[in-house]
């Protein structure tokens, strides 16, 4: 079998946990944050989690992951 190729867009975006969970960061931090409040945006700093449901679709394109 040859080996899979690693959706290079996907790698950047989630690491996995030591448990095996995948982590990701969190969206609306990048522009237009004068109008957000600064305890939006220190809350936006801290990574979350993928949902259980992501998984699958994730681990197709982070294979290696």
């Amino acid at each position: 079998m040859p080996k899979i190729k690693t959706n290079r867009g996907a790698a950047k975006r989630f690491r996995a946990t030591g448990t095996g969970k995948l982590r990701r960061s969190s969206a609306y931090k990048r522009h237009i944050l004068t109008k957000k409040t600064t305890k939006t945006k220190r809350q936006l700093r801290k990574s979350g989690l993928v949902h259980k449901a992501d998984h699958k679709p994730i681990k197709r394109l982070v294979p290696y992951l």
